[in-house]
């Protein structure tokens, strides 16, 4: 007997020493995941947007609680939570880990610790902070509790922000308490990137502080404004304000919300003659001088087209622009035809998304060339028919602005690593659109759009500006009450364009159209940011 013993206890201890120190270490030992540092977020100046700090996530392994009641009654209080949701994590006997909170303050988890309860462990994590608030929130998006990107830059830049996960291994006594300087790393955390954005923050702040106010005095249901700089494609400011509804006022849109300078798309009217005329003038078969019979109404397969204001019976292709005649756009767009038509369109960026890679945008409505008619070829040259967002939109004038070359747009800049080095985005590669001799043409005619047309509200002191007026009725067109987008879209100075911005205004309940909501919306933005870029006024 006493030899059989001894043998068993020789193989346990000797034989298979090793193999039941492992059997030992596992049961004492547990995983435990450390969370990598998430990149920060900051404008175009270094002014944080998201920035994550260390809080404590509390957990508990309900093996060894054998009073979950008593633990609840101690716990809740401090956690803020409710007592029998509490007592039942902490009484589930078949699971080794349940979070009890996360990311909590350091008072909070100070109190916990000072229980000193057997089972009850720290973890750290991460927490994200947005320092401005809600500035810019639909651009920036925001995360989950484990701290994943949700939406907006949060999550379509996910792979730069996140860094890796690294782990920790810890031995506990049988009481469930981590045993002092147990703790192993086997894999240390790498934290994620930084990125450096085009947006200006104080910028951002006044775009949305204007938009709010033009939405409110409008009565509107919302707006978006889209600022940037005309040479880089840098997205400077990207406004989304959401409308009054009972007792709440207009206000910057909330976390949560859908970028709709990207993810919205509208008819948008009037602002759309330039790409008619652009092609038409491209294709040499106008100038800005060339005269047109224009009549004020056509009837086109049973649709009626007709102007808004009165004019005289014979307009030049400049004056057609400049008091916005529908039916004039439409005579431009028959002496083009659809094929040369349908390529400016695609030409200038409409039908596909753009170089942003924002997550939810949108590629806006384009019908396919084989779908045109008669009645399409007279709605789509002056902005009805097709949809667009704010920033395809906003491109059409940038490539303008720039000579006739489309420089994509970018919203970051550069990354940063963990080591402080930073990497620079480079500028995408641009491409001409049109010829420079066109888009300086445009520009001029533009800018009588402004000094003596139907954007005059858009001027801004000391400054010659350049931009278009548009209006467009919101299905169903035929039945009241009538529901409108009115928008302003322009660059300045024209003599040497640094700035380009789009305003939109979504249901406008007041001064209805583009010249009187949205142009001067317009010119409060491009004024301020005028001067906070330093760009000398016209001499």
């Amino acid at each position: 007997m006493y030899a059989v013993l001894g043998a068993r206890l020789f193989d346990i201890q000797v034989s298979q020493k090793d193999k039941y120190q492992e059997v030992g270490l596992a049961q004492r030992s547990q995983s435990v995941v450390i969370p990598s540092e998430r990149g920060s977020i900051f404008d175009r100046n270094g002014n944080a947007l998201a920035v994550s700090v260390e809080r404590m996530s509390i957990w508990a392994d309900p093996r060894v609680i054998k009073n979950p009641d008593a633990y609840a009654r101690k716990l809740a209080p401090i956690l803020g939570v409710e007592f029998n949701g509490l007592a039942n994590s902490l009484g589930t006997k078949n699971r080794a880990f349940v979070y009890l909170a996360r990311q909590v303050e350091p008072e909070i988890s100070s109190k916990v610790k000072k229980l000193n309860l057997a089972g009850v462990g720290f973890t750290p994590e991460t927490k994200r902070y947005y320092p401005a608030g809600d500035l810019a929130i639909p651009v920036l998006g925001f995360v989950g509790t484990d701290n994943n990107g949700l939406s907006g830059l949060e999550v379509g830049q996910e792979s730069q922000l996140a860094g890796k996960p690294g782990k920790m291994s810890v031995e506990k006594d049988p009481q469930g308490r981590v045993l002092p300087d147990s703790q192993q790393r086997v894999f240390e955390p790498k934290s994620g990137r930084d990125l450096l954005l085009t947006i200006d923050q104080s910028m951002q702040y006044e775009v949305e502080r204007v938009l709010v106010d033009e939405v409110t005095i409008a009565k509107a249901k919302g707006g978006v404004a889209v600022l940037a700089d005309v040479r880089t494609g840098d997205i400077l400011a990207m406004a989304n304000v959401d409308g009054a509804i009972a007792d709440v006022p207009a206000h910057p849109a909330k976390a949560g919300s859908a970028n709709r300078a990207l993810s919205d798309v509208f008819e948008p009217g009037s602002t759309n003659k330039v790409v008619t005329i652009a092609a038409a003038i491209e294709a040499g078969l106008v100038n800005s001088n060339t005269a047109f019979e224009v009549p004020s109404a056509l009837m086109i397969d049973g649709t009626k087209f007709e102007d808004v204001h009165s004019h005289p019976s014979q307009l030049s292709v400049a004056d057609i622009l400049r008091i916005s005649s529908n039916v004039g756009a439409i005579l431009i767009a028959r002496t083009l035809g659809a094929d040369r038509f349908d390529a400016a369109l695609r030409s200038f960026g409409f039908g596909q998304k753009t170089e942003l890679n924002f997550p939810g945008e949108a590629s806006g409505i384009l019908l396919p060339r084989d779908q045109y008619n008669a009645t399409s070829m007279a709605s789509m040259p002056v902005g009805s028919g097709l949809a667009v967002t704010a920033m395809q939109m906003l491109q059409v004038y940038l490539t303008i602005a720039n000579g006739g070359i489309s420089v994509p747009p970018r919203l970051i800049s550069a990354t940063i690593d963990a080591n402080g080095e930073r990497h620079k985005k480079p500028l995408a590669s641009s491409r001409r659109v049109i010829s420079e001799s066109t888009a300086a043409t445009l520009t001029t005619m533009l800018e009588g759009v402004v000094s003596d047309g139907t954007g005059t509200k858009a001027s801004v002191a000391g400054y010659r500006v350049s931009g278009k007026t548009g209006t467009a009725r919101k299905p169903p067109y035929e039945k009241p009450p009538y529901r409108y987008v009115a928008s302003f879209v322009g660059f300045a100075p024209t003599e040497a364009p640094r700035l380009a911005a789009i305003v939109v205004l979504d249901e406008p309940q007041i001064n209805a159209t583009g010249g009187l909501i949205a142009a001067p919306t317009f010119s409060r933005i491009i004024q301020y940011a005028l001067a906070v870029d330093r760009v000398p006024a016209t001499s």
